[in-house]
């Protein structure tokens, strides 16, 4: 039986099961911590935050794995401002291993999908099975494994959100985003029993804004669904060009907002890991409070 059916299995085998945590019976051989960067809506900037998140995380000293999970739609290349290709049907077919479809950037892997592949288009693949496979072979191997996330509510994209530890929900002062993302968690819920999650609001304007976003989704959760939502944070919205922002948002300029991404980060590390899985990123945050200084 293939480890996803294993771990599908036992949603219908254990109605007890543990919200926030898989069921997947697996041995670990070094602790892995997995993050799905999702929402319910697109274009909220999910793969702008997840690049970023898994960049930092590797520039602090975490081995770190980011998927893109788009299957046929890949965008995290063309971000970083790589050649397309579909080196990933290589993986697929078993023609090519996973570390030779990787990009690697020092502790940074990319595992890039497709763009408009004929052959993945037409294949009857279950792709977050594959996800899960690859993850369940590799986790080993990494810190942090981040997945960029289909937004919405398929299957493909609750399955691959329900698997991971934790779940980054990606919102926009958007009603239609509050109102997907609040579709998304009720789905996780009621499909997976998962009970807790996290919310990023991105692209906000003033504090005001930020905090109705956070007041409206978290208590309504609460409210309706009694599940915990856990505030990461904001990124305020930037005044850059289009064609400009993911040099501006990927760069490395010690700039006030860039550290206070990294302030996002150091806040979820330390309560993911404890003080010492923090270290790294509290030394790269005092760095970026060196040179802003």
């Amino acid at each position: 039986m293939h480890k996803t059916s294993e771990w599908l299995y036992s949603f219908s085998s254990n109605k007890n099961q543990k919200s926030s945590s898989r069921s997947l019976s697996v041995e670990r051989f070094k602790p892995c911590t997995k993050i799905s960067v999702t929402g319910g809506k697109g274009g909220v900037g999910k793969t702008s935050i997840a690049l970023k998140t898994a960049q930092e995380l590797a520039k602090a000293g975490y081995r770190t794995l980011l998927i893109d999970c788009d299957s046929n739609l890949s965008n995290t290349a063309i971000k970083l401002g790589l050649p397309l290709d579909n080196k990933f049907e290589k993986l697929l077919s078993a023609e090519s291993p996973f570390e030779e479809v990787l990009i690697q950037q020092g502790n940074f892997h990319l595992l890039p999908a497709c763009n408009g592949s004929i052959e993945l288009f037409e294949s009857k693949l279950n792709f977050a099975e594959i996800i899960i496979d690859i993850i369940s072979s590799h986790e080993h191997e990494y810190d942090y494994i981040l997945l960029d996330c289909p937004a919405g509510v398929s299957r493909e994209a609750l399955t691959l959100n329900a698997f991971c530890d934790h779940r980054w929900i990606i919102v926009t002062p958007d009603k239609s985003s509050i109102t997907d993302s609040y579709s998304l968690v009720k789905l996780l819920q009621s499909r997976f029993g998962i009970k807790e999650n996290h919310l990023m609001v991105n692209m906000y304007q003033t504090e005001k804004q930020y905090q109705k976003v956070v007041t409206t989704l978290t208590e309504t959760i609460q409210n309706f669904l009694n599940s915990k939502m856990h505030v990461l944070g904001g990124v305020k919205k930037v005044e850059v060009s289009a064609e400009g922002f993911d040099t501006f948002f990927l760069s490395e300029t010690k700039s006030e907002w860039h550290k206070n991404f990294a302030k996002l980060l150091y806040g979820f590390t330390e309560k993911d890991g404890g003080p010492t899985a923090a270290q790294s990123l509290g030394t790269s945050l005092m760095a970026h409070e060196h040179d802003v200084h």
